[in-house]
């Protein structure tokens, strides 16, 4: 008990992140638009763990998330001039075209070849291949969800499952099982997106 204690108490930044990031996922989860408040904290909360545990390509990645989440809120709220009325009104779900595959996978593959270079070549990292894997994902599962695409949960099926795995190798126990929450939580995002885009 005391040795869990003092683990807290030394990882309390990842535990806060740990606390916000279980927010975030519940608001996202609901297609809320407050997910973007928490997506502004929690990158603020990661960017001093991750650089302390040596994840380079994660800690460079919460400065994007927390420009991501600027840009999210104010996609999510569009200003709409209807005939009645001026207010805003949120983006609808909708599915991302077809078309637009081959270039998010072109814009993955690059980007994960070139962050797994930059952290091979210019940093101590010793998870440079995977560490670099979920940052590029990332990138793109972050515009999909900013444009509420509802394939944006597949990217982050993988991204998190990965994050899992990598996160209790790295030793982020907390961060870990956040990130095995995820993985499943985004199974059931994914059908209660849909479910919601359905709706009328």
């Amino acid at each position: 008990m005391i040795e869990a204690i003092d683990y807290i108490q030394q990882h309390s930044l990842e535990v806060a992140g740990t606390l916000i990031g279980l927010l975030y996922l519940w608001l996202e989860y609901r297609a809320s638009i407050y997910l973007w408040i928490a997506g502004i904290v929690m990158p603020a909360v990661y960017i001093v763990v991750y650089y302390k545990a040596g994840l380079y390509a994660d800690f460079g990645i919460n400065i994007y998330y927390l420009a991501a989440a600027i840009y999210g809120w104010l996609v999510w709220t569009k200003e709409k001039q209807t005939a009645n009325s001026s207010a805003k009104e949120e983006l609808p779900i909708t599915r991302i075209r077809g078309d637009r595959y081959a270039p998010l996978l072109a814009v993955v593959v690059l980007t994960w070849g070139g962050i797994a270079w930059m952290l091979t070549t210019y940093t101590d990292s010793n998870v440079p291949c995977w560490d670099s894997f979920t940052t590029a994902l990332s990138i793109v599962g972050l515009w999909m969800l900013a444009k509420k695409y509802l394939e944006q949960w597949f990217s982050w099926m993988a991204v998190d499952a990965v994050s899992c795995g990598l996160y209790l190798y790295k030793e982020l126990y907390f961060t870990s099982v956040l990130y095995g929450f995820y993985t499943i939580i985004a199974i059931f995002g994914y059908f209660k997106w849909k479910k919601l885009m359905l709706q009328p």
